[in-house]
């Protein structure tokens, strides 16, 4: 099966950035899109970002313009560079990985905490 595991996350002030990061190992030829959820306290569980297998990307409107996803098949990595944060971007960011043929997003990993403060 799947593991993802995930990196990058941290306490920065508003405007800062930071680089998530996010490596996959075991059944890889499993593995179609890659991306990022984020959870706060008290709020629902939203979508951040994906990227297909081909690189087309698509973002929550939120983050439009500030953050950036990325990923290296040969490695089975996704990366989300975030630049000028908000308060409203603190929450556990979770990278996922779905299923080639059915294109759910069954793999997750532990998440990483990312906290902005203003």
């Amino acid at each position: 099966q799947v593991q993802l595991v995930e990196s990058g996350g941290g306490l920065v002030q508003a405007g800062g950035s930071l680089r998530l990061s996010c490596t996959a190992s075991g059944a890889l030829l499993l593995i179609g899109a890659m991306g990022w959820y984020r959870q706060a306290p008290g709020k629902q569980r939203e979508l951040v970002a994906t990227i297909s297998r081909s690189k087309i990307t698509d973002y929550e409107d939120s983050v439009k313009g500030r953050f950036t996803i990325s990923r290296d098949n040969a490695k089975v990595a996704v990366y989300l560079q975030m630049n000028t944060l908000k308060p409203e971007d603190t929450g556990v960011y979770y990278c996922i990985a779905a299923d080639y043929y059915s294109g759910r997003h069954d793999y997750w990993g532990q998440g990483t905490q990312v906290t902005v403060s203003s």
